[in-house]
């Protein structure tokens, strides 16, 4: 699959975010022993306890990585100690921050796959990503009969058997980042949620058959984290900028 040049840059020292800006952080959940030491230093106790229902000693550490950068993260915007921010959620199940940071208008959304974690950051607008590796055993038309429509279903089939699973996670994760931008989870049809026609490399208005009115609010945009994945972002509103930034262990 062709990566089309999206910069991942390291952050600058001091994060500045404007409300016609949307940061995206790109992070390895797979960091070193000590690094994970001082996340988890980080996490609440209701953190640590679903980090102990892993089976896995690997899904385990990455749910500990993956925690702890969202509040190394949202700290820089805060201003904060990371350990001090604390989590709430919609009634669908989209994670926001409690209502003592309100005053910060800051809204967030993440997504992992594998080793690779995205993180969205916005102010005053809501937001939705998505992250998928590729997997070609799971890219078919069986599948996509269920959540695509029917002109998504036409133009995957058409599709030459060497693009079609690269196309499939592409559609995937831009009708997830709307569902997740939305926060309405799967109480949304996604077979009526059709992205076949949108461009991927620019921010583009969402259009929804019979419900123009709530989609046209939507941009979306394919995010290119790498080789082997799949990613979308969608944001409420139009006339944002979009900045990448590569997390590190320095960072």
């Amino acid at each position: 699959m062709k990566v089309p040049d999206q910069i991942w840059r390291p952050p600058p020292a001091h994060v500045v975010l404007s409300s016609h800006e949307v940061h995206v952080w790109r992070a390895s959940l797979d960091l070193t022993a000590s690094r994970r030491e001082g996340l988890l230093q980080y996490l609440s106790a209701d953190e640590l306890k679903r980090a102990e229902r892993f089976h896995f000693a690997k899904d385990r550490a990455r749910f500990i990585v993956g925690r702890g950068l969202l509040r190394a993260i949202l700290s820089r915007y805060l201003n904060i100690d990371p350990s001090q921010l604390r989590f709430d959620c919609t009634a669908h199940g989209k994670p926001a921050l409690a209502a003592g940071f309100s005053e910060a208008a800051l809204s967030f959304n993440l997504s992992h796959s594998d080793e690779l974690a995205l993180y969205a950051i916005a102010r005053s607008r809501e937001i939705g990503i998505d992250l998928e590796r590729i997997r070609y055993d799971r890219a078919n038309v069986q599948i996509a009969q269920r959540f695509f429509s029917p002109r998504e279903i036409m133009s995957l089939r058409g599709l030459p058997a060497s693009r079609r699973s690269e196309t499939f996670f592409q559609l995937w994760t831009r009708k997830e980042a709307y569902l997740k931008a939305r926060g309405e989870g799967l109480s949304f049809p996604l077979e009526q949620c059709e992205v076949s026609a949108i461009r991927g490399e620019v921010a583009t208005p969402m259009s929804l058959s019979g419900d123009s009115q709530k989609t046209s609010c939507w941009h979306i945009q394919d995010l290119f984290p790498g080789f082997g994945y799949a990613a979308a972002i969608v944001v409420e509103g139009g006339g944002w900028n979009l900045s990448c930034w590569q997390w590190s262990e320095t960072a």
